[in-house]
């Protein structure tokens, strides 16, 4: 630190907002406040954002470890002065305040001062224990090539015991479904249970369970974001001694392709946590617990306690993304999800999606802790709304009423075997479904697509629903602790698919008619459902809903349970009748999202919150910080300007086309042919005589479908392909890099050959997969168009809700804080 001015190791010379990022930035965190960051997109705020914040954590932890090295140096000298000599003072025999003769004082003090001595001693050798382990990784090459050398004789050896198996034969049935019986269930018992992978831990290796060091949790909305950030800090002068880690779910990060051909989120996390448990029983038969008799059940060969330790171990070593992740892991032959779980307590920096933050369910899930630590959240000028949307749910009436089947066939399977208590909470869930079909106008018991409804949509408090509902004297707080508890969402999963299948047999050959006439029913209620969709034009777009038509909607169910046991002032239940049961909803709509966020600010030590732009500042602070408690004291602020001079970008406002026509694209008028046509004009124009890339963004989903289609049978979409190829944003998350890598390998090509294409059109959407944290540098972004602006529906129920909401409660709350 010069004059007050402290040095950061940027890659190259910052410029002088990007210094006083960082410095403000390091401020905030020593100071442990909340931090708005504004920082303008192509300003190097990642950079600025990794730089400023390593430093402190470096700066920090070596604070803390001259700190307790200061503090073991003074314990070891108190404890090495005599009883006597430390006692032998006037004040010793006064007359202490408590009744406790000065002996007693004296052991006891002596007892705190060893005590404290110890656990520095500890922490002293844990601390070195995991720095040793760390340099030997990065360091040595010998044994990461004899950790190779293993993987590969055991991927060998898989491979034979894979090829000397017989074929499965069909099981003749599972008569006990241990599988998917509910344990019995106290409610009262408020024990917490241990965790499987816990427990697995515990059994399989003591070395798995390390304590959380001081770390940076870094959270953005797309991997796409947390792939670059990653790649950034692999460039800075901080890649060869940070310990980081990237989280994401198990679509991301599994390498068991027999699990990822299940396709969607649910089956995939429903068969992984099938396969552990079947490893967890495979293992008690082989310390003599007696199984009983049935088909061998598979269990994941990427799941091993020597393989994650190890995986774990790469992950620390070296910084890696969710890429290189995938390739370690097949390399290894573990697996990516867990081992970046057990990484998370000993990481520096741990990147993750948004969502493993600001969810506690999802926190408690991944092993993520805030207390102490530090959570900076980048691309948050959306911040207010994400979290509304997570913690948001809607169902349909043709959901509830497949729950309501399923688990009506599953508590007539398994009346026999299920606990008193399992009946009686199957039941209060089956009551409240019902109740929720019933607000909506229709009846559980026929089939949702016939079912009548009159249309309308209608705004309720939490407590009103209930009472519409008649479901008011259900305890959803216990419910909610049961459907935790006895995990009986992913169990209803679990008999779904080995009893529902396609909705035409069952996936037994059993004769036996008792347990046919068990099942029918479900198989039943699902081919009605399948019969509505028999048109050949449809069966392409319903692909997608027939491939997930046996999975359980009972996790949505769960979650809109949860979402009822909000405060009746921070949210509302919106019902939207369609003309039919199975098209009409039920929807809560959360309006605090700060009641969620405040949580996060209280445990963490600092956190910041940075984006392009975060304006308005003073609604952000209102609706978020102050609404969850935090003071003004707390709050710092940063915005800077841009670093590209204003002679560098040229923005243009077309205010009519080609032809002459004015361009309306409001609401109204945003849908005519003409509108369209020449925004085609317009668009073929730029393409004309822009070369490399050009994004052209929509303001929604819905109006980029209606102008592709109309392009297409127009012609237009034709002639802009003559001039670059087309691309569109991905349905699937997942697709993005795909569609990215081929947008910019298509745009190289074209640099070099002179042909008839001039580069690429890419068309996106605002607030989309691709529309933040993505960086279309030179050739991938020659040009920019923004077609119309994303302005909210006025007329929407919602939006009227929740502005209604912020001027009731906000305006009051900012004029109290005016006030003090």
């Amino acid at each position: 630190m010069e004059d007050g001015i402290r040095k950061f190791p940027f890659p190259y010379q910052p410029y002088a907002i990007q210094e006083q990022f960082m410095q403000a930035l390091y401020s905030a965190l020593d100071q442990g406040k909340v931090g708005i960051f504004e920082s303008p997109t192509g300003t190097g705020k990642s950079l600025s954002l990794i730089c400023g914040a390593l430093s402190w954590l470096k700066d920090y932890e070596e604070r803390k470890r001259r700190e307790a090295a200061a503090l073991l140096q003074e314990g070891e000298s108190a404890l090495s002065t005599s009883p006597a000599q430390s006692s032998a003072t006037p004040q010793s025999f006064a007359t202490s305040s408590s009744a406790e003769p000065d002996w007693i004082t004296d052991f006891v003090q002596r007892k705190a001062e060893r005590d404290l001595v110890s656990k520095l001693k500890e922490d002293k050798l844990k601390r070195k224990k995991r720095e040793e382990r760390l340099e030997m990784i990065r360091n040595n090459v010998q044994l990461k090539y004899a950790m190779k050398r293993k993987s590969c004789e055991e991927d060998e050896a898989f491979k034979l015991l894979q090829l000397s198996k017989e074929e499965p034969t069909e099981a003749s049935g599972d008569p006990e479904d241990e599988e998917l019986i509910i344990a019995e269930y106290e409610s009262d018992d408020e024990s917490k249970t241990k965790s499987r992978f816990g427990s697995v831990e515990d059994e399989e290796d003591d070395d798995l369970v390390e304590e959380h060091v001081t770390k940076i949790y870094y959270c953005s909305r797309t991997h796409s974001q947390l792939a670059q950030f990653v790649h950034e800090v692999q460039k800075s002068h901080f890649s060869k001694d940070i310990s980081l880690v990237t989280l994401g779910s198990r679509l991301n990060l599994c390498i068991n392709e027999e699990v990822l051909r299940l396709g969607s989120i649910q089956r995939i996390n429903d068969r992984c946590m099938e396969m552990q448990k079947n490893k967890h029983e495979k293992q008690q038969h082989e310390e003599g617990v007696k199984r009983k008799r049935g088909p061998a059940k598979s269990v994941c060969p990427y799941y091993r306690a020597s393989g994650l330790q190890q995986l774990r171990d790469e992950v620390l070593g070296s910084v890696h993304d969710i890429e290189q992740l995938l390739k370690l892991g097949r390399e290894t032959r573990s697996c990516p999800y867990y081992a970046t779980r057990l990484a998370i307590p000993p990481a520096q920096l741990v990147v993750l999606p948004y969502q493993m933050v600001l969810r506690e369910a999802t926190r408690r899930a991944s092993g993520v802790q805030l207390k102490g630590q530090v959570v900076i959240i980048d691309e948050a000028h959306n911040l207010s709304d994400t979290l509304s949307c997570i913690h948001s749910a809607e169902l349909t009436g043709a959901q509830l009423c497949r729950a309501y089947s399923q688990l009506n066939q599953y508590a007539d399977r398994y009346r026999s075997r299920l606990k008193a208590k399992n009946l009686m909470y199957i039941k209060q869930i089956l009551f409240v479904i019902e109740g929720l079909v019933r607000v909506l106008g229709g009846t559980v018991r026929q089939n949702p697509h016939s079912q009548a409804t009159q249309p309308g949509t209608e705004m309720l408090t939490i407590n009103n629903f209930l009472f519409k509902a008649q479901i008011d004297n259900i305890n959803l707080f216990k419910l909610q602790k049961y459907f935790e508890k006895s995990m009986i969402s992913r169990k209803l999963c679990g008999f779904t698919e080995k009893y529902g299948g396609s909705g035409v047999s069952l996936h037994t050959q059993t004769s036996s008619n008792k347990e046919n006439q068990r099942t029918e029913g479900l198989n039943r209620y699902l081919q009605t459902l399948q019969s509505s969709q028999s048109s050949a034009a449809e069966q392409q777009e319903s692909a997608e809903a027939e491939k997930g038509l046996s999975a359980s909607p009972m996790m949505q169910v769960e979650g809109f349970f949860m979402a009822l046991t909000n405060s009746n002032t921070d949210g509302r239940v919106v019902m939207h009748r369609q003309g039919t049961l199975s098209e009409s909803s039920v929807k809560f709509l959360l309006l605090n999202p700060a009641v969620h966020f405040a949580q996060v600010l209280k445990e963490c030590r600092a956190v910041i919150i940075a984006g392009g732009t975060m304006q308005p500042i003073s609604d952000f602070k209102q609706e978020l910080l102050f609404s969850a408690g935090v003071g003004e004291e707390r709050i710092i602020e940063f915005s800077c300007g841009h670093v590209i001079p204003p002679e560098n970008i040229l923005p243009i406002i077309l205010c009519s086309g080609p032809s002459g026509q004015e361009l309306d694209f409001t609401f109204q008028n945003r849908d005519s042919p003409r509108m369209m046509d020449e925004t085609g004009r317009i668009l073929s124009n730029i393409c004309n005589v822009v070369p490399g890339g050009v994004v052209c963004f929509f303001p929604s989903y819905e109006y980029t479908r209606k102008v592709i289609s109309h392009w297409e049978a127009s012609g237009v979409l034709a002639r802009l392909a003559n001039k670059k190829k087309i691309f569109q944003e991905p349905k699937k998350s997942n697709q993005v890099e795909q569609v990215l890598s081929e947008f910019s390998r298509c745009i190289q090509r074209c640099a070099l050959d002179s042909g008839g294409l001039s580069g690429a059109l890419l068309f996106s959407v605002v607030g989309g997969k691709m529309s933040e944290g993505i960086n279309f540098s030179d050739d991938l972004g020659r040009c920019v168009v923004m077609v119309g602006m994303p302005y909210p529906n006025i007329k929407s129920l919602e939006l009227q809700e929740k502005m209604s909401y912020m001027d009731k409660h906000l305006v009051r709350q900012f004029w109290r804080f005016d006030l003090h």
